[in-house]
């Protein structure tokens, strides 16, 4: 059966010894009530509930899935207790804004829950997920009345929410979306088209369903300009705040998935429903990726989260599981075989996925912190100058921390040989389930043409250029510390690759169009890895002087060593095909394909 313990160690080093988040919170008005104290406390909860509670329903919800009972969804059993016992914890509002019934947690808090929760259960994570992200979204965007008719609802847990982008014909590109909107006179729209792939479009575990529908107006302008977003409830809400009449939008089908198997992933069908907007007319993709953006960094967490199980998993069987002897002649001489962990090549995988594991972290709460200084840093160019790192940074945290989660867990199963191909041991799970993390909330293709296109060359490099002074001035603060030189090396030379990398791509595109997508996947991995490099010389600044204290440290070390050795290497590679630019590429007839 699969393990797992949360990482509750690293996640405090990560926190309050190489970012100090406790410091900032003191030093930020709006967060000095939280304290380390409070946040171990939440931390010990998250885990105990999790590990308790939803780590088991994680395979037999995988098995049972998710079914269609007389035009309604019933989840896997034990789902409907789960949420409930979620919701009464204030799992739900953790982050949320006090004043409708949150509980006001920074971002660098609810990264490391998320992590826990997505690491257990994927699928159940997704339903309250879901509905914060869309709550996100009315707070920022919808009327006063609105936010105080929804969103307590939703950080308790009594009401979900989803959003309604993708149609049959429209997936990446919204501007041909069909979905419309017809303004009734009264403040409200009645919406009718069809939308799929909707993350819990309809379940049982909560009294009502909250959509946030993309659809467009008849006199509408043309393509991705002319969207508007709409909040479209399950069942309309009274005056009094009760649930009145059920609005005109029914599941159609769900989906029937690779994994993520008790996630409802469901067609729905807008038949003359009664919606509310939400922001301006024609101005709906600003409002809706408010709460992309919040999906994008949980879908690489949903990375980290997967890897981190896949890895204690492969990690116990490789201790224990005998076969073969040591190169060195047999170690465990009592025994018929040596434990797995005496081969190099076992050690190289396992190795590879803790090095991922513990730079994801580190990255996660990078961008975390970010997040924090531009919604509450006092300075209005602080936080202008944090929300351009986090733009840089949402799709490397996403379609980085997936691809590399998603091969993480490949190479986990792979340590268990024929065992990891079979269900009983788990690791398929984690193989499918992580697989979507890649596709969903944006590809990881469409979000390297966003980092190259939108948030390189768009800008000239402006955001990039900002990033590499940063790393720079880490560089020079470690430079009389020739103990640490295995990591500050390898660090510069990633950092002019991806100085190198930049400027190719800047050159290419100025008289090649097709130069942003062409390079878009390997300049993101370039600058992927440079981050690890980054987030690694963070960990080893803070664990140097450390090391002698005990094995936690030292070990850290080691393993960022390795990382610098065996992996970071990969940028070179990465920066030959960016070099490369795109003219063979689109030399190719379409008849060839």
């Amino acid at each position: 059966m699969p393990v797992y313990k949360a990482p509750l160690r690293d996640m405090k080093f990560v926190a309050f010894e190489v970012f100090d988040v406790e410091a900032s919170w003191q030093a930020t008005p709006a967060l000095q009530e939280v304290s380390r104290d409070l946040v171990e406390a939440i931390l010990d909860e998250s885990a105990k509930f999790a590990e308790q509670v939803l780590f088991p329903l994680n395979r037999s919800g995988d098995e049972e899935g998710c079914r269609m009972e007389n035009a309604a969804v019933q989840t896997p059993q034990g789902f409907r207790q789960a949420f409930r016992q979620y919701a009464e914890g204030g799992w739900i509002g953790l982050g949320a804004d006090p004043a409708y019934g949150g509980q006001g947690m920074p971002k660098t808090v609810t990264v490391l829950s998320d992590e826990i929760l997505f690491a257990v259960n994927p699928s159940f994570a997704l339903y309250p997920l879901l509905g914060i992200g869309a709550a996100l979204a009315i707070s920022q965007h919808a009327s006063a009345a609105i936010c105080q008719r929804y969103l307590p609802k939703i950080y308790a847990g009594t009401w979900a929410g989803t959003m309604c982008l993708t149609e049959p014909h429209a997936g990446t590109d919204l501007g041909i979306i069909k979905t419309r909107a017809q303004a009734q006179g009264d403040g409200s729209y009645q919406i009718t088209g069809t939308k799929i792939f909707i993350t819990g479009g309809e379940h049982d575990l909560t009294e009502n369903i909250i959509h946030l529908v993309l659809a467009k107006l008849p006199d509408a302008p043309a393509g991705s300009k002319g969207i508007s977003l709409f909040l479209v409830p399950k069942f309309l809400v009274n005056d009094d705040g009760s649930l009145g009449a059920r609005n005109g939008v029914q599941v159609g089908s769900i989906e029937h998935k690779m994994g993520i198997k008790a996630s409802a992933t469901c067609v729905m069908n807008f038949d003359d429903a009664r919606g509310w907007l939400v922001g301006e007319v024609n101005e709906g993709l600003a409002a809706m990726f408010v709460m992309m953006n919040y999906e994008r960094l949980s879908m690489g967490i949903q990375g980290l989260g997967a890897s981190e199980v896949a890895y204690q998993n492969a990690a116990a069987y490789a201790r224990d599981r005998l076969q073969g002897r040591s190169a060195h002649g047999a170690k465990a001489k009592d025994l018929a075989a040596d434990p797995l962990l005496v081969h190099a090549d076992i050690r190289r995988m396992l190795l590879s996925v803790r090095a991922h594991n513990e730079a994801a972290r580190c990255f996660t709460m990078y961008v975390a912190q970010a997040l924090d200084q531009a919604k509450y840093a006092e300075d209005a160019e602080q936080r202008q100058l944090a929300a351009d790192r986090v733009a840089l940074l949402t799709p490397v945290v996403k379609a980085f921390l997936t691809d590399r989660g998603f091969t993480a867990c490949v190479d986990a199963q792979q340590v268990f040989g024929g065992h990891g191909y079979i269900r009983e041991w788990g690791m398929e799970q984690y193989v499918r389930d992580v697989r979507i993390a890649q596709i969903y909330e944006g590809t990881n293709g469409v979000q390297a043409q966003d980092l190259t296109g939108r948030k390189v060359v768009r800008n000239r490099g402006i955001f990039v250029q900002r990033y590499v002074e940063e790393v720079r001035a880490l560089l020079a603060s470690m430079k009389n510390e020739p103990e640490l030189d295995v990591f500050t090396r390898p660090l510069a030379r990633a950092l002019e690759r991806l100085q190198e990398g930049t400027d190719a791509l800047l050159q290419q595109a100025v008289h090649d169009p097709d130069a942003s997508g062409a390079a878009a996947v390997d300049y993101l991995h370039l600058f992927g890895l440079t981050v690890y490099a980054h987030m690694w010389a963070l960990m080893a600044k803070t664990a140097q002087p450390h090391r002698s204290e005990n094995a936690f440290y030292a070990d850290k070390l080691r393993l960022g060593a390795y990382f610098m050795e065996r992996m970071l290497p990969e940028v070179d590679q990465r920066l030959a095909a960016v070099r490369a630019g795109a003219a063979l590429m689109m030399d190719f007839s379409e008849a060839y394909f």
